[in-house]
């Protein structure tokens, strides 16, 4: 993940030659994360058509909302199925949603449903069911419990946009909040995986101190100034002018990538003022669901960290806020986490009734609904794409705990915006909400939507690292979405 820092260091050149000049970093500066520079492969293709969006939220239920208490309601099946909650007509005609989410039936004219997704594995484990949905892709693992970053992981919805837009004069293609999912073996489909971590996406944080938001290392030492910084950059660029033997390997033009990217999002003030959500006003802060009451976006019923439970505010509406700023600086592609790992919240294997209702849908369908109508009022809505899931379903039979298991064959994802047909439902389950019952739609489907509403074409080619071709996505553009 993005981590920037440089410092006033400084070295005797007496004698260095450019290769080592490169290798040794730059007088002192430290791409850790994103920057540290990695093989890259040619740089520079540019946008191969013309984009229908600009930018994409996603918005990832990590854990695994049950889609029949949500968007896929079964009110004719029996009582073990069905459920406790009721259906609710929404501002689409013959369109239902659960009774939870109020403000988000009042939004559905502007959203589509798809209510027939599956996963092309039986994955039911929480990280390769996470990677297969965000990259679109079946991790090499397989159905392991628990995968980390690996080099055989895929590159994330993000990083794959990132590096087809390597040519693009955009300060941040990609960026991910408020925190990594898992932290130490952080789950992998959030990483650029084998495109290697020049195309990684910029990580905000959250404070939980201040209530705020953070780049870790997005700032100069002390006593650095832009001013050196530019010098630095003029002495690079002369050494590589002046070299004997110019370097045009991939592996330097990677660690060149890193450098001006290094550069350019240092200079940034636009992605600095995103982040400073104290500029929103309060009526917009409350609209999005912030407030003094309200639990942490980190811990759910049960959690076990009371400290932060008791410190930290509502910030899960804040978060979409923040994506929305990110989007309004420019930003294409924002990753926004809902719940930091699984074994809580949404993953309700018990009490499911209970914590839908009382903590989990409160604060969702507020913050939801507050970014499609936040994003129309701006004019945005047209030109941004918003997608909102988890990574599998609940099974449609209740356990003997009062709650629902993993169930990969069947879950809902809802769509907004970018085009979207308001109000369409794409696909359906049978009558228990247990498979598809027409139209399919698969992880890959979903990002070769993705990519296709950026102008990018999902049969174009990236490579891994022994330089196996893979298509930008494997299944196909769900046209039929978009009006």
């Amino acid at each position: 993940m993005s981590q920037l820092r440089i410092n006033d260091s400084h070295c005797n050149c007496g004698g260095l030659t450019r290769r080592s000049f490169v290798q040794a970093g730059f007088v002192g500066l430290n791409l850790a994360g994103l920057l540290k520079a990695q093989a890259a492969q040619e740089i520079g293709r540019g946008r191969q058509r013309r984009s229908a969006i600009n930018s994409c939220i996603l918005i990832f239920y990590y854990g695994g909302p049950s889609h029949i208490d949500t968007f896929d309601m079964k009110p004719n099946a029996p009582v073990e199925i069905r459920g406790e909650f009721k259906s609710i007509a929404t501002a689409a005609p013959s369109v239902h949603i659960g009774e939870h989410l109020p403000m988000t039936a009042k939004v559905m004219n502007k959203a589509a449903l798809i209510r027939s997704m599956r996963l092309e594995k039986r994955l039911v484990s929480h990280d390769p069911a996470s990677h297969h949905v965000l990259t679109g892709r079946v991790h090499p693992l397989g159905d392991v419990d628990s995968i980390g970053e690996t080099i055989e992981s895929f590159p994330s919805h993000g990083a794959v946009l990132s590096y087809m837009w390597r040519g693009e004069r955009l300060d941040v293609v990609h960026s991910a909040l408020p925190f990594v999912m898992r932290n130490l073996l952080q789950n992998a489909g959030q990483t650029p995986g084998f495109l290697g971590s020049a195309y990684d996406r910029l990580q905000i944080q959250t404070d939980l101190d201040t209530l705020t938001y953070r780049v870790d290392g997005l700032r100069l030492s002390e006593g650095l100034t832009f001013g050196k910084l530019e010098e630095r950059r003029r002495l690079l660029r002369a050494i590589e002018r002046l070299a004997v033997r110019p370097l045009h390997s991939k592996q330097t033009q990677s660690v060149q990538l890193s450098y001006e990217k290094a550069y350019t999002l240092l200079a940034s003030q636009q992605i600095g003022r995103a982040l400073n959500i104290g500029e929103e006003d309060e009526k917009t802060r409350r609209r999005y669901g912030y407030g003094p009451t309200g639990q942490s976006y980190l811990d759910g019923p049960g959690g076990d960290n009371g400290a932060q439970l008791g410190i930290a505010r509502n910030m899960r509406g804040l978060n979409l806020l923040l994506a929305r700023r990110l989007v309004e600086a420019g930003v294409p592609f924002v990753n926004v986490y809902d719940f930091k790992q699984q074994g809580k919240n949404w993953d309700s294997h018990s009490d499911n009734f209970g914590q839908l209702k009382k903590h989990l849908l409160p604060a969702a369908d507020r913050s939801l609904s507050a970014l499609i109508e936040d994003l129309d009022e701006r004019g945005l809505l047209d030109t941004t794409l918003v997608v909102a899931l988890g990574e599998f379903g609940r099974t449609p039979k209740i356990n003997k705990d009062a709650g629902r298991d993993h169930w990969p064959d069947c879950f809902s994802v809802l769509l907004a915006g970018g085009g979207i047909r308001g109000g369409l439902v794409y696909g359906s389950s049978d009558k228990h909400g247990a498979y598809p019952e027409t139209d399919a739609v698969t992880p890959g489907d979903l990002a070769a939507t993705i990519f296709s509403r950026f102008g990018l074409d999902p049969a174009d080619e990236i490579y891994d690292p022994t330089g196996r071709p893979h298509r930008l996505a494997e299944g196909r553009p769900i046209d039929e979405l978009f009006g």
